[in-house]
């Protein structure tokens, strides 16, 4: 009886698994992309905090190898210019045009060759 009670509980669960899930509305797909968005301005924010650590630490290295009497061989090398993405601006790209949709719809279909 236990057997048969697991065997019922996983049909029933694969059955819930395997269910569609009905198609995202236009607000999710926007918040969806507002969110993909401020992800990838957080990727490139971080991505200028690096660059500047980075030309802080290449600075430090560099002026403390020249007392020392250091060539330049072991001095950081130049780096290129941080760009700063700046703060976060969202602007949602415009729907699509259901003029365009229903211009199609409303054209003639032409007729079939006769045979």
């Amino acid at each position: 009886m236990k057997s048969f009670t697991i065997c019922v509980a996983a049909v029933v669960l694969s059955g819930v698994a395997f269910a569609k899930l009905p198609a995202p509305s236009d607000e999710a797909k926007a918040k969806a992309a507002e969110a993909a968005a401020k992800t990838a301005h957080a990727g490139k924010v971080e991505a200028f905090l690096l660059c500047k650590a980075q030309d802080k630490v290449a600075a430090r290295t560099n002026s403390a190898s020249k007392p020392a009497g250091k060539d330049a061989k072991g001095a950081a090398p130049a780096t290129s210019a941080c760009a700063d993405p700046g703060p976060f601006v969202y602007t949602p790209a415009a729907p699509a045009a259901p003029a365009a949709s229903a211009a199609v719809a409303a054209a003639p279909v032409a007729d079939k060759p006769k045979k």
